[in-house]
């Protein structure tokens, strides 16, 4: 229960630290094309359910599939500094998913791979916007095992 209560207060601490120091952009985001109008797809309409073959996609997953989306959440720890993809999950992350089971990992993530790299601090809230790609892939580097991707994507600080 304490360490619950210190992950919600650090969490606070840095949500209240990043709104502080306003709305900074990141490296390689233009704040008029994040204002574009893009669908916007919430971590609660990702998937319609489960089959005994995996996964399946909402029909609003389906409905934007390669379209230019835009989805609010929390950037996940690094995997490493060299990573060519980030982690969106639905709520902030404590662990990264190479340093624990995947028991700990949740379904609902979202695999942002940006227009150019930025290393991005685990726990801040973000916007990403970029193509979504469906189905399940395998990504060459690092062995990471995604369904849902958002491609040639852009971020800022939600």
């Amino acid at each position: 229960m304490i360490d619950h209560l210190n992950l919600q207060r650090r969490t606070w601490l840095r949500r209240a630290s990043g709104l502080a120091l306003g709305a900074a952009a990141l490296p390689g985001l233009d704040p008029a094309r994040a204002a574009e109008a893009s669908p916007a797809l919430r971590f609660d309409e990702l998937y319609a359910g489960m089959s005994p073959a995996g996964v399946k996609f909402s029909a609003a997953v389906l409905a934007l599939k390669g379209k230019v989306v835009q989805l609010r959440g929390y950037a996940a720890p690094p995997l490493r500094a060299d990573a060519k993809f980030m982690v969106l999950t639905r709520q902030p992350m404590a662990v990264c998913p190479f340093c624990a089971s995947d028991a700990d990992w949740p379904l609902d993530i979202v695999i942002v791979y940006c227009r150019e790299p930025s290393l991005v601090p685990g726990g801040q809230p973000m916007l990403a916007r970029g193509r979504l790609e469906v189905g399940g892939r395998i990504d060459a580097d690092t062995g990471f095992v995604s369904q849902l991707r958002l491609v040639d994507a852009e971020l800022s600080r939600a």
